[in-house]
């Protein structure tokens, strides 16, 4: 049941819900209506709610009241500063963020779009120090026994260099001593599961740069736990039928960049057909 519900009170018929409903299954009537043999159609996307410039309407047991407002946009050259200026940081702060402060990022996050509204995007997060630590010697333990076995094959084995200069030197060039890691996967049922799971990282990333939070991509520790042990992905939770997209780390970054870099990569073709 969609539960869709109009206040009379406080509709004012404008249609605007009807036309913007992506299945085009909100009539108007003399207020707007879903049939029930339409609902099936619905994409739960709760356009119609977010679209409603009254607060009439409600879906999903979903209170208009209780959804952020859109409010002031953020400022246009702020936001080009950041995008440009990002570094992928590898060297880290021996502190831990607050709990609350990972949570509101990875909550957020969470509103990333997805393929067919799926919202089926899982954070796998470590938190605290011991488990990081614990993780760590795990994945590092796995690239040993395969290195020494002789499994680990072009291109990748560079990484169980890595893992020497770990056990013999203590340099941690596989997770940078970062304090966090955050994996973020989908279920094989989604239908995009790889490419929800890497927009929802990247909103998570710029979320974390804006509050001075510094991140790396690494795709290593996924192929790590993806392609070198999957029993690490069972260690640290996660499902069987996930696909991974990727795994990042982050903390305080110990290390700032006073400026951007200078892109050559700006590649744009303008289409035109005639």
């Amino acid at each position: 049941m969609l539960n869709f519900k109009i206040e009379d009170t406080k509709c004012t018929k404008c249609g605007i819900c009807a036309s913007d409903c992506p299945m085009g299954i909100i009539e108007m009537n003399e207020l707007p209506t879903i049939h029930s043999e339409q609902e099936e159609l619905c994409l739960q996307c709760q356009h119609c709610m977010a679209v409603c410039p009254s607060s009439a309407l409600s879906i999903l047991n979903k209170n208009p009241e209780d959804s952020d407002q859109r409010g002031e946009l953020p400022d246009t050259l702020a936001m080009e500063r950041m995008v440009k200026a990002r570094r992928s940081v590898r060297k880290y702060k021996r502190e831990s963020l607050d709990k609350e402060l990972i949570d509101r990022l990875l909550e957020t996050a969470s509103y990333a779009p997805t393929g067919h509204n799926d919202n089926g995007v899982h954070f796998t997060a470590i938190y605290d120090d011991a488990t990081m630590q614990k993780f760590k010697e795990m994945v590092y333990a796995s690239i040993k026994e395969a290195g020494e076995a002789g499994s680990i094959a072009p291109p990748m084995d560079f990484i169980y260099d890595l893992q020497k200069l770990w056990e013999q030197q203590g340099h941690d060039r596989l997770f940078c001593n970062a304090p966090h890691l955050v994996i973020a996967s989908a279920s094989n049922g989604n239908v995009t599961p790889v490419e929800d799971s890497l927009i929802a990282l990247t909103y998570f990333e710029l979320l974390a740069n804006a509050n001075g939070i510094g991140t790396l991509w690494n795709g290593m520790i996924k192929w790590s736990i993806n392609d070198l042990n999957p029993e690490l992905r069972k260690a640290i939770g996660i499902p069987d039928d996930h696909q991974i997209g990727y795994v990042m780390l982050f903390g305080k970054p110990a290390i700032k960049y006073p400026r951007a870099i200078q892109s050559e990569g700006i590649h744009i073709q303008a289409v035109k057909l005639v």
